[in-house]
């Protein structure tokens, strides 16, 4: 029995010791998490959160940079050329990876040109419409929208973003030949709403919840499946009569395309850790952000029905790469 007892310590010490040695090899100095969006957005937000978490779990340092433009392509771009030692990670949204259906030559596939990490969060998003608009339901934005067509534009703030594709899945709802409008960012179309030059937004909740909330844009549904704790007094789109108008943004980390498949694992592993505790302590619940845990596989597979179910959905509606 002491013999025995003798070495279940002594694995337990190896392994410890293993799994201490593994973290002072890696991360080997300050790993770069890069947010291809600008600074203040829902995006940037999520990945700011999970960073400060992951750093403080692995004494380690861990710096978000922003380098934003081309629809996420740019830092997106810069994480895929980088070394492949899981010391440049990219954190990106839903976006990242309709590249291929919405740009028309993208710099690079995400589906092969990255490893993938781990899926962090889930975020619904919310339908606003300009402030002084009459209308407080869906159907009623969508009767209007229908009968008036020429005086009801919606703001996109990015191509093959989940804005847009909810915006999609809101005029194939509604049977509306509705006017689009893509902009910059996030900030710009709700800077639109807000003063009436246009009309809808459909955007992540993280992203407008405060504009909504101070009464600067009006809120009318949320997408997801069930009301989100952020604003529980929004309905969602099928309380409001619209089964099929869910959908959700989602955020992600991935590394450059041949990164060692241990770091890959410890990385998976250090992030799910960090959702937990987020979840935990309330962080994720005050931006709206439903948490995700899930195997590198689990992640890979994911995506590949993501993208089959929204390539699907832009095809339906029209939608040609630029």
């Amino acid at each position: 029995m002491i013999t025995l007892r003798k070495k279940i310590l002594s694995i337990a010490l190896l392994t410890a010791t293993a799994f201490a040695s593994a973290q002072t090899k890696f991360p080997d100095g300050t790993i770069k998490l890069i947010v291809p969006f600008a600074a203040g957005g829902g995006v940037d937000n999520a990945a700011r959160l999970i960073a400060k978490q992951m750093q403080s779990n692995l004494n380690a340092s861990i710096v978000v940079e922003n380098k934003p433009g081309a629809s996420g392509t740019i830092g997106a771009k810069f994480v895929q050329t980088a070394t492949p030692d899981g010391q440049t990670l990219l954190f990106s949204a839903s976006t990242h990876a309709l590249t291929r259906l919405v740009i028309s030559n993208p710099p690079y596939d995400p589906l092969t040109d990255f490893s993938y990490v781990a899926r962090v969060g889930e975020a619904p998003l919310l339908m606003v419409i300009a402030p002084t608009l009459p209308q407080t339901k869906l159907k009623e934005v969508m009767d209007a929208a229908k009968q008036n067509p020429d005086k009801w534009t919606a703001g996109l703030p990015a191509l093959g973003a989940a804005s847009h594709l909810a915006t999609l899945m809101f005029a194939k709802e509604g049977n509306l030949n509705l006017t689009m409008t893509a902009y910059k960012g996030t900030a710009p179309a709700l800077t639109d709403v807000a003063g009436g030059h246009s009309q809808i937004l459909i955007d992540s909740i993280i992203s407008l919840q405060s504009m909504a909330k101070a009464g600067k844009v009006k809120p009318i549904i949320v997408t997801s499946a069930n009301r989100s704790s952020v604003m529980p007094n929004v309905p969602t789109a099928s309380e409001s009569g619209y089964p099929k108008f869910v959908t959700e943004s989602w955020y992600g980390i991935w590394a450059p395309k041949a990164t060692p498949d241990d770091r890959v694992q410890f990385l998976n592993k250090a992030a799910n850790e960090a959702v937990r505790q987020l979840t935990k302590s309330g962080a994720f619940e005050q931006l709206g952000i439903e948490p995700v845990v899930e195997s590198v596989d689990e992640f890979k597979k994911y995506t590949g029905k993501y993208i089959t179910e929204n390539a699907e959905l832009l095809k339906g509606a029209g939608f040609k790469p630029e």
